[in-house]
């Protein structure tokens, strides 16, 4: 079955927007996403809320457009995961968080599930790694 480009890049672009409006969402408010991120724990909260919007951001446009696709995807699939298990650790809430948290969680385990589909067989016929790789 041959793939299909324009479905490939709709499936690129709605993996990739969550995050690059959650990035741009953290850009926009660096001091509540360290405070978050202080609240679990971590150390250096303002630097880990820039490297993530950073990540984010720079991670779902390289997927949108198809640029280092396989990279972009398994760091953003292994962001996902480690965020999943810091953030909505649903089992060790209080039952009025661990229901919201349970469904954050799993959802953000079948994203990485779709970022994983991408690093395994690459960012499909309408990208820039495929036009790179024909122009080879």
């Amino acid at each position: 079955m041959k793939t299909s480009a324009p479905v490939v890049v709709l499936a690129r672009v709605l993996l990739a927007l969550m995050f690059v409006l959650a990035g741009l969402s953290k850009f926009a408010g660096l001091a509540g996403t360290a405070g978050y991120i202080a609240s679990k724990g971590l150390p250096m909260p303002m630097v880990l809320a820039v490297l993530t919007a950073i990540v984010e951001v720079v991670g779902g446009v390289l997927l949108i457009v198809g640029f280092q696709a396989r990279i972009a995807a398994l760091a953003l699939a292994l962001f996902t995961i480690a965020a999943s298990f810091l953030f909505h650790n649903f089992w060790a809430m209080p039952a009025d968080q661990a229901f919201v948290n349970q469904l954050m969680f799993m959802k953000n385990l079948s994203v990485a599930g779709g970022l994983l589909f991408v690093f395994s067989l690459g960012a499909g016929p309408a990208s820039l790694d495929a036009r790179r790789q024909a122009a080879a």
